[in-house]
């Protein structure tokens, strides 16, 4: 067991590697942006290797820069990020859920129910994120908004179409400019850990309240005929088969058939199913096998690709892969690890045409297939294997 002077030590090596923006494997050592090893924690400091070092041979001299970083042992000699701006607190606690919604399902209801049952006085908002792809993500931002709205009647007035609420950090910057004390954010149990790693991370970085909270909207049992088992993966798994029945169950009995078929029609449409699919495209948790071999055969998430976190609405460089996971950076330098399931490549696209539902988005897409449309494109994405 390690001692109270042994922790005390491996803690300053870890603040002093977060701060320099390093990412650590877990067994000691740290590495850059780029993916470059550069340092390991070695009785409690963190000792720097030059990148000129070689496996197998004698390494040369280190610089001067590199010897003063080695010798680091004050946080003082490491610039401080600039923290978030000053806001005087005049609220108490927001409850926030954010997630993909894509599409909504009898699932989500429970979600929305357990935010505002959670919340302070009915205070909460219901944040649907950005992301849109033909495959994990089929419906726009308005689409689907409009879509929850008539199927959550009662929470209608707290969904938020705001094209500004790219991501989960967005939605916390602005409950932090709008005077919240604290935070609750509520999420389905198989992301708990997730944003509450992430969120409280930053927390005093890019955001300041005086308790972040994350809680759990319920376990989800796949296996489950009821709301516990319904899931958009489910619902896109559906939509790919041509099962109306099978979709009908994950719309809530409020809606007429009429109005059922009306947003199956629309996900359809959206997902532009005609010739063929791959089931681990659309809905990976369902076809993890070979979501996993593709990923093996660096068929797909390769260092350097641009990949968005669909929990959270990170996007970032994949830096690092793992067994089954991704390490990745963005623009303002925030590190986030990713499950393979949970992210979609949008390397191919600008930053200046990420913004989903816009003709930007559409038509760089179709620019990237000669002589074709993005219809054709798909079809030959998504034939069975």
């Amino acid at each position: 067991m390690k001692n109270f002077f042994q922790f005390l030590s491996e803690s300053t090596a870890v603040q002093q590697a977060k701060r320099m923006g390093l990412v650590g494997d877990g067994h000691g050592g740290w590495y850059d942006k780029q993916g470059e090893f550069v340092a390991k924690t070695e009785k409690g400091q963190l000792k720097f290797y030059n990148k000129r070092q070689r496996v197998g041979k004698q390494d040369p001299p280190n610089t001067d820069t590199e010897k003063r970083l080695s010798q680091a042992t004050s946080s003082s000699e490491i610039q401080e990020p600039q923290g978030p701006p000053e806001v005087e607190k005049t609220k108490g606690t927001l409850t926030i859920a954010f997630g993909r919604f894509n599409p909504p399902t009898t699932g989500h209801e429970k979600l929305l129910d357990t935010v505002a049952s959670s919340s302070d006085e009915g205070d909460y908002i219901i944040v649907p994120s950005r992301s849109q792809d033909k495959k994990k993500n089929p419906l726009d931002p308005d689409t689907k908004v409009e879509v929850m709205k008539q199927m959550y009647p009662s929470h209608s007035g707290k969904i938020i179409n705001d094209p500004s609420n790219r991501t989960i950090f967005d939605v916390l910057k602005k409950a932090h400019n709008d005077g919240y004390t604290n935070v609750r954010i509520v999420g389905g149990g198989d992301r708990v850990k997730e944003f509450d790693k992430l969120t409280n991370d930053y927390n005093g970085k890019i955001y300041q309240f005086d308790n972040v909270e994350v809680l759990s909207a319920g376990d989800r049992d796949p296996d489950s005929e009821g709301t516990e088992g319904m899931s958009a993966s489910k619902q896109r798994k559906a939509a790919a088969e041509g099962d109306f029945a099978s979709f009908r169950k994950g719309v809530p009995s409020t809606l007429n058939n009429k109005q059922a078929r009306e947003i199956y029609n629309k996900l359809r449409a959206a997902m532009q199913i005609k010739e063929g699919w791959s089931l681990w495209q659309i809905a990976p948790k369902f076809d993890w096998k070979n979501l996993r071999e593709n990923f093996v055969r660096k068929n797909i998430y390769k260092v350097g690709d641009i990949v968005e976190n669909l929990n959270t609405g990170l996007v970032g460089k994949i830096i690092r892969r793992g067994t089954n996971y991704l390490i990745c950076v963005t623009e303002d330098d925030i590190m986030f690890k990713s499950w393979i399931k949970d992210v979609t490549d949008v390397s191919g696209v600008p930053a200046n045409q990420r913004e989903v539902g816009t003709d930007a988005l559409r038509k760089y897409t179709e620019t990237m297939v000669k002589g074709s449309t993005w219809g054709r494109q798909f079809i030959n994405k998504y034939k069975k294997k």
